[in-house]
């Protein structure tokens, strides 16, 4: 059985390689160096130096590659740093699609950093397509999207723009993070490159920073391999090593924590102190029906509004199950305060238009006790 045929669980636990073909261990060995000895003058064993290539480094991105169903992976030691090298495959005056509700720090990449050298972005609400067709024009050369989207959860159908994007020439990413590829897989639906910030899901325990690439074709994967050594954010190989760790579980934690989800949403939809809900699993949320077409699950993020912004401080303080702390996808429960921390760095002008407002908390459902996030939920929330 080839390893294609194999499911996804199986991948996920097994990895590429199956454990060490020379010592025969089922955990990859760390191959914590720097460089590698030749055999002889012009002749080497494949790995030269580790920021060029690692083996444990190869094993994770040819792991995440499978289970993305990509031509090849790369593995940076952020989030950041992985979206950083797509900006670098663009030039001057070249114009990017991105949207408008994304993570904070891909908006400061792309507003504050890569503005300066002529790269122009253009923040549109990808989730309607004739508003993506309309901010084309002749300098475009790629449409990003997150989906769902950080921190309203928007969902962008991933197939119509990839067909638009085919229309026009254009590369399109996609990050993947909230949903990770047991739940959506953005490349069998025409994404050119995929996106994880493999700090949050994939390595699910909180403990490590990595961002990923999958790509679609050889030719992107080459040039893409071309920037990471040259620039050198290349994930260490101890930290490949929790990746591939934390793969092992990632079925099984996401599951879980979806199920925790559904629950949390369906009680804040009904808590008189809430205002809105966003949660891509209930059925009244925009973006359901095109989440359910493309994606095999809802993941377990949530974001929702209070009607009074002055009972923030007390949720934030008095939570104690759920960890007032920055990051997501972890088995601990998270919640975040978007305004002043995630998007901090979002104009109030941006945010005002997308409702990330002093009102909004983003939580990131773990894997404890239904029973204990939900008390501890009403702890702050019910009089």
């Amino acid at each position: 059985m080839s390893k294609q045929q194999l499911d996804f669980e199986t991948i996920s636990v097994r990895g590429f390689s199956k454990g060490d073909k020379v010592t025969g261990a089922i955990s990859y060995p760390i191959y914590q160096t720097a460089t590698f000895k030749h055999p002889e003058l012009n002749k080497s064993t494949g790995y030269d130096y580790s920021r060029t290539n690692n083996p444990t480094r190869e094993e994770v991105e040819n792991t995440l590659s499978l289970l993305e169903d990509g031509t090849g992976a790369l593995a940076f030691s952020t989030g950041v740093a992985a979206i950083s090298a797509c900006i670098h495959l663009f030039k001057p005056n070249d114009h990017i699609i991105i949207s408008e509700d994304l993570y904070g720090g891909t908006y400061r990449l792309f507003n504050d950093i890569y503005s300066v050298f002529g790269i122009k972005a253009s923040f549109v609400d990808t989730s309607n397509l004739e508003e993506v067709k309309s901010a084309i024009n002749k300098n475009t050369r790629c449409i990003f999207i997150e989906t769902p989207s950080n921190p309203l959860m928007r969902v962008s159908d991933i197939k119509e723009i990839s067909e638009i994007c085919k229309k026009y020439n254009l590369l399109f990413i996609v990050d993947n993070t909230f949903l990770t590829p047991y739940l959506q897989k953005p490349i069998s639906l025409g994404a050119d490159i995929v996106i994880h910030s493999g700090t949050k899901f994939l390595g699910g325990h909180n403990d490590v920073l990595a961002g990923f690439l999958v790509v679609n074709n050889l030719e992107i994967y080459n040039k893409l391999k071309i920037i990471q050594n040259s620039i050198g954010a290349t994930l260490s190989a101890f930290d490949s090593w929790l990746i591939l760790r934390g793969l092992k579980t990632l079925s099984i934690r996401v599951k879980k924590a979806q199920e925790n989800a559904i629950e949390v949403a369906k009680y804040l939809k009904e808590n008189s102190k809430i205002e809105n809900i966003y949660y891509v699993g209930l059925e009244d949320n925009l973006g359901y029906e095109v989440n359910l077409k493309q994606s095999k699950g809802f993941g377990s993020m949530i974001s929702f509004r209070v009607k009074d912004k002055n009972i923030i401080p007390k949720i934030l303080k008095d939570l104690k199950v759920i960890s007032f702390a920055e990051s997501l996808g972890g088995v601990e429960s998270l919640i975040t305060y978007p305004f002043t921390q995630t998007h901090v760095d979002m104009p109030n002008k941006l945010k005002e238009k997308l409702g990330v407002d002093e009102r909004l908390l983003r939580l990131s459902v773990g894997i404890e006790s239904i029973r204990d996030i939900l008390n501890d939920l009403k702890s702050v929330l019910e009089d």
